[in-house]
């Protein structure tokens, strides 16, 4: 009861403040619900006629390089795919496992912090850490230091298991991006676009580098498979002509012995 009358004391004192920092949080939240139904109107999109989106695109470009690029953009694809698989099912966890921790801990306003996880949570690193903080300070205002310090607990709980589990595990290698690139990604999406820049940064760095990768032929070839090398003929002798490779004149002279340089007188 105390903490609540202290608590009750504190907002009336700061009520401009809170007003103030309410309204932020609401404008935050309706930029990262716009920003994800933009994207999840844009895959839809994308998703049921891509196929033909993109063969206009590629015949715009010259035609001794549309096999290339097209070969850099499957892969590019396959990387963005995995990326967004990965990504929803990451922050649906986290969404419901620090949204059911609050509820548990009768911290109020648990399904919006739950939502508000679950739309961060396609800002790596820097969306994690927002709405993680944003729970634990709803918990020491509604509840106390000691409520606030066990939503810390499951916070800091679900990012563990999601580093160190969920992400290595689901994402593997297939979107190989530096931790710096990451964030250098995500602070320019944010200068560029806000929110909605910060959402489309990492995919679209973690698809241009895999583009970039198979352009430069790192994956041996434009069709990122390795080429088996010529075989070569055995004991270093030249290969048998073939029908094609015989031309007229190409047979041995009848003045030589059979064709060792030998004339015959």
């Amino acid at each position: 009861a105390g903490y609540v009358s202290k608590a009750e004391k504190a907002a009336k004192d700061n009520q401009s403040t809170l007003v103030s920092g309410a309204l932020g949080l609401a404008t935050t939240a309706t930029h990262l619900a716009e920003g994800f139904f933009i994207a999840l109107f844009a895959a839809f999109f994308f998703l049921s006629s891509g196929h033909r989106i993109w063969a206009w695109l590629l015949r715009i470009g010259p035609e001794r390089a549309q096999r290339p690029i097209d070969d850099a953009a499957r892969s590019g694809w396959v990387t963005l795919s995995h990326y967004v698989r990965a990504t929803l099912l990451v922050a649906l966890i986290d969404g419901i496992g620090i949204g059911v921790g609050a509820a548990l801990l009768g911290v109020p306003l648990a399904l919006p912090l739950g939502v508000l996880v679950f739309l961060g949570a396609f800002i790596p690193i820097v969306g994690a850490l927002v709405t993680g903080a944003l729970a634990v300070l709803v918990a020491l205002v509604a509840n106390g230091p000691v409520i606030a310090l066990a939503v810390a607990g499951v916070v800091l709980l679900v990012q563990q298991i999601e580093s160190h589990v969920l992400q290595p595990f689901l994402l593997g290698r297939a979107v190989d991006v530096h931790p710096l690139a990451v964030i250098l990604a995500i602070a320019t999406g944010a200068t560029v676009a806000g929110i909605v820049g910060a959402l489309f940064a990492v995919p679209a760095a973690a698809v241009g580098n895999t583009m970039i990768t198979s352009l430069a032929g790192r994956h041996g070839g434009g069709s990122g498979e390795p080429r088996e090398p010529e075989p070569e003929p055995l004991g270093g002798d030249p290969p048998p002509p073939t029908d094609v490779d015989k031309t007229p004149g190409s047979e041995p002279s009848p003045l030589t012995d059979g064709g060792n340089g030998d004339k015959r007188h």
